[in-house]
């Protein structure tokens, strides 16, 4: 090996770094640690300029290693390896030091310990840098078929724009139809454009699209492979009814005599046992809920197989496996609302006329359980007063600590509605902990709704308590006014916040996934790389990375899809050379570094009896090299000498031979 000449670039990044930094100290500090040709400090290291200078110093001094002291390397390595491709080193012959986050920010002003830091950190950079080795990327081909779990709207945006772009979809969806909650929907702010007329024609074209295979009532059972060659395994949930004969004529649920609530319109109206959610569903095409057909849970009835003229009911119906190959996923499961019976206080479910905003939605829809007509749950009158509370178990250490986004607006252009719908009959309370209408033209809704007389209230109500009317009361202290308001209304409408479906847990099982704290799950790099994760091939799309309304999911699928179909379009993807590599001379085929692997990307020759990584699976984690007891298999760019070196914070006096006893 070549012995190693360093460059060592300093970045000010503006006063994040040299506001607490000696950055002349460092520089200084750096040029005297062993093998370093030149050390440069410039106020933005990755702006075209900075990168001109060290692409024209590798040219000109010789240089074969970089180190980089900037902000973290989830935020630039790869712009600055990129300099190195061009300036013809390879790219990874390049330590980032992350001077920002691990060394100033820590620190409020100037100070000799952030400095002293800094040229630790510096050190150690130097240390390894010396001992990496050139690697280079690996190649796999990518097939083109995308598996968009979740048919609200944000999958049928991403299947659609994928499906246009020439690419097969899977959409599957666990409901008998597409739609999710943007099917409950009256109408959208800030326009109040008919929620139905957005959606209906897109859902109609997904079932239509020749690119596009939906599997509705379905679910994703397992997942296999890598990106590019995915091996997916969905079963198709027996709906009892043919889907290739049933006409969607309603005949058998007509006749069907079981009545159970309605979870679409979230118990305020019922259905029947056989069924489909809505008028406008997709596929229109009917189910059996087995729980609670007289058929399966008793042996008796059969009514709908005898009334059905089409012969399409089918009783025997057995759950179906279906195996499909896709090159990319993209995950869009949603979100459900806060169970906010956990919250006593509010008293939902224990009074009828306690109601959550999606209730609210459909007592506000046409084709809703009241067909629109605005009446009070428990009897039918007309409300003359509602009040809605806002962040009901949000925002709070008792329930969800985040803000759910949307729950500012909802409130306000459904008081909107219920002024436009029951004009001066009835007053309405707005009560608020800090009203967020952020959106493009929420601000001009908002001030609608205050021009229609809605009260807005700034305080958190107490208890809420019933009284022998039915009606409700609640106090409030409003620190506008430094008031205590005592406030009586008809109906109260809870917005809770907003949390990840179930299913969203077992998929991410299933894919490696990671979550946030809030339990959705984590993209790749918040501003960088929002609709992507850390496992390659698999994006997220809309509210199950975190609460959204429609106009950013729709934004964060569109990207998601053209992510996905960017891969697809090139046919094949750069696997990362930062992977496990196995000595076998003495590997003893134990298995730890199997049972450990988070990606399943290792396993067991049995016939050699030596552990075998799966290049394109493995993530580069690490986690096998700490655990393998013979230190047998190592981590490319990460070997125990060149994290040693760093520990030990200083470069061998003169590095020779090989620079690892591991084979590639």
């Amino acid at each position: 090996m070549e012995k190693p000449r360093i460059g060592v670039y300093i970045c000010h990044c503006g006063i994040n770094i040299a506001g607490t930094v000696d950055i002349k100290a460092v520089v200084e500090y750096a040029s005297g640690l062993p093998d370093v040709a030149v050390a440069r400090d410039y106020a933005y290291v990755c702006s075209d300029p900075g990168q001109t200078m060290i692409r024209d110093d590798i040219r000109s001094m010789r240089l074969n290693r970089i180190v980089v002291a900037a902000c973290s390397p989830r935020m630039h390595e790869l712009t600055f390896q990129k300099t190195l491709r061009d300036a013809g080193l390879n790219p990874y012959l390049l330590d980032v030091a992350n001077l920002r986050e691990q060394c100033s920010w820590p620190h409020a002003e100037l100070h000799e310990d952030a400095t002293e830091k800094a040229k630790q950190l510096v050190s150690m950079s130097v240390a390894r840098v010396a001992l990496l080795e050139p690697l280079e990327m690996r190649t796999v081909g990518v097939e083109k078929a995308c598996l968009v779990v979740g048919g609200g709207i944000a999958g049928i945006k991403a299947a659609l724009e994928l499906a246009n772009s020439g690419f097969k979809v899977y959409l599957v969806e666990r409901s008998p139809t597409i739609g999710g909650h943007m099917a409950q929907l009256d109408k959208v702010f800030p326009t109040l454009d008919c929620s139905a007329c957005i959606l209906t024609p897109m859902m109609v074209t997904v079932s239509h699209h020749p690119n596009i295979e939906l599997l509705a009532y379905s679910e994703v059972r397992g997942v296999e492979g890598y990106v590019g060659n995915f091996r997916v395994v969905v079963t198709r949930k027996p709906r009892y009814v043919d889907t290739a004969r049933c006409t969607g004529c309603g005949t058998c649920a007509q006749k069907c005599p079981v009545r159970v609530p309605d979870e679409f319109n979230l118990g305020l109206g019922s259905r029947k046992a056989i069924y489909v959610p809505f008028p406008q569903a997709v596929p229109l095409k009917y189910t059996i809920d087995r729980d609670r057909c007289l058929y399966f849970q008793k042996g008796v009835c059969r009514v709908c197989e005898k009334f059905c003229t089409a012969g399409a009911v089918d009783l025997d119906q057995e759950p179906e496996d279906l195996e499909l190959q896709a090159g990319t996923i993209i995950v869009a499961t949603g979100y459900d609302l806060y169970d906010i019976q956990q919250l006593r206080e509010y008293g939902y479910g224990r009074h009828k006329n306690i109601i959550v905003s999606l209730q609210m939605e459909r007592i506000l829809n046409a084709a809703g359980p009241t067909q629109g007509k605005i009446v009070r749950p428990s009897d039918g009158k007309e409300p003359r007063s509602v009040a809605f509370i806002l962040c009901a178990g949000s925002r709070e250490d008792a329930g969800l600590q985040y803000c759910c986004r949307v729950g500012c607006i909802t409130a306000v252009k459904q008081a909107c509605m219920l002024k436009d719908h029951l004009k001066e009959g009835v007053t309405v309370y707005i009560c608020y902990t800090d009203l967020r209408t952020f959106g493009k033209g929420h601000e001009e809704m908002y001030t609608r709704a205050r021009e229609a007389g809605v009260v807005f209230v700034r305080g958190r109500p107490s208890e809420v308590r019933a009284l022998p009317d039915g009606s409700l009361v609640f106090d409030v202290f409003d620190t506008i006014t430094q008031q205590l308001l005592r406030i009586n209304a008809d109906m109260v409408v809870l917005q809770p916040g907003l949390v990840p479906r179930p299913e969203t847990e077992a998929l991410k099982d299933i894919l490696k996934l990671q979550t946030s704290p809030d339990g959705f799950l984590l993209e790749a790099h918040p501003k960088l790389r929002p609709n992507e994760t850390v496992v390659d091939g698999v994006f997220i799309a809309g509210t199950v990375q975190g609460p959204k309304d429609i106009t950013d999911t729709v934004a964060h699928a569109g990207a998601a899809a053209a992510t996905a179909g960017s891969l697809m379009a090139r046919g094949v993807f750069e696997v990362s050379p930062i992977i496990a590599v196995v000595d076998e001379d003495t590997c003893s085929g134990c298995g730890k570094c199997v049972s450990v692997c988070p990606y399943q990307a290792i396993s067991l020759d049995e016939k050699a009896g030596t552990a075998q990584v799966l290049e394109a699976k493995c993530k580069g984690c690490g986690s096998c090299s700490s655990t393998c007891p013979t230190g047998a298999i190592q981590l490319r760019h990460y070997r125990d000498k060149q994290v040693l070196a760093m520990i030990e914070g200083q470069v061998p006096a003169s590095p020779s031979g090989s620079s690892t006893d591991l084979p590639d």
